[in-house]
């Protein structure tokens, strides 16, 4: 089932970093920003998750809880988490399943060959469980700031 904006998340589960369990109705009550990213390690992924990082303060001060989410399994996970001292956890989305319920799975051209990629993307939730908004094949000069202007405008609202 895909995912709609102003839709309650389908459901599902996923394991993450800290041996937390993630679902649909696992943190109803909060705003919850889920950030999907190519690879752990990577230049774009290190410099989007090192923003997250520095701003997530910030997250937290407007009632926000983030997560990455890339198909890295939770060793790689828990070196990429612990190397860029993340304050918050890594979703091992590993079987894809997440990824394709949030559509995100794209191909893309690499060195001149057809690849499955996941397209960096990032969604709102608010504390209703309602998708509130979604940014797609987005760059990462500028993005954090711009999710974070949007959750304070949802905790504002609320």
């Amino acid at each position: 089932m895909a995912i709609v904006v102003n839709k309650p998340l389908p459901e599902f589960e996923a394991n993450a970093t800290g041996g937390i369990k993630v679902s649909n109705t696992s943190h109803v009550g909060q705003i919850v920003v889920l950030y999907f990213y190519p690879k752990d390690n990577t230049p774009g992924c290190t410099t989007e998750a090192m923003q997250f990082r520095d701003k997530y303060k910030d997250f937290v001060k407007a009632g926000a809880t983030v997560f990455g989410v890339s198909r890295d399994n939770m060793k790689s996970h828990d070196e990429f988490k612990s190397k860029l001292e993340l304050p918050f956890e890594l979703i091992a989305d590993t079987e894809e399943k997440m990824c394709h319920m949030f559509g995100v799975v794209k191909n893309k051209i690499m060195y001149g060959k057809k690849v499955k990629g996941i397209e960096r993307s990032t969604f709102l939730v608010g504390a209703d469980g309602i998708l509130k908004q979604e940014w797609r094949g987005l760059k990462v000069p500028g993005h954090v700031d711009e999710v974070l202007k949007a959750v304070k405008l949802l905790k504002k609202a609320a």
